[in-house]
């Protein structure tokens, strides 16, 4: 399989992860989200638990094709970079739905360099 190929895969999932696939993560990964609808102080951290597993549905699918050339026979090193690729996009997300310090141009441009280095890191 073409590296080239792979590596739109990748961006395809992202795609579908980040726009189509996040659902009610979408508004639950937002503070506010969680003030308005469920302001007891039990939920306040709620928040992080929807970034948390959106990123890594999203780390998933973005990897999963590096995986599939790898005829799954990942590494601790394809495991280390895929626990990377949550955190940095959880922290990305938080950036943008609650500190508000980015906007979704620079969240989608992370992203895809979070791509374009692992498809590097892990393809060349």
């Amino acid at each position: 399989m073409s590296k080239a190929f792979i590596v739109l895969w990748m961006i395809f999932f992202h795609i579908v992860d980040d726009y189509y696939l996040q659902g009610w993560l979408a508004s639950a990964k937002q503070k506010q989200w969680w003030k308005e609808n469920a302001p007891q102080p039990l939920y306040k951290y709620d928040y992080i638990w929807a970034l948390l597993m959106h990123s890594f549905s999203w780390a998933f699918m973005i990897m999963l094709p590096i995986a599939v050339a790898m005829s799954f026979n990942i590494s601790w090193f394809f495991l280390v970079y895929f626990l990377l690729n949550i955190l940095v996009h959880a922290l990305v997300d938080n950036l943008k739905a609650n500190r508000k310090k980015i906007n979704l141009w620079h969240d989608q441009l992370i992203h895809i360099s979070q791509i374009a280095v692992t498809a590097i890191v892990m393809l060349f």
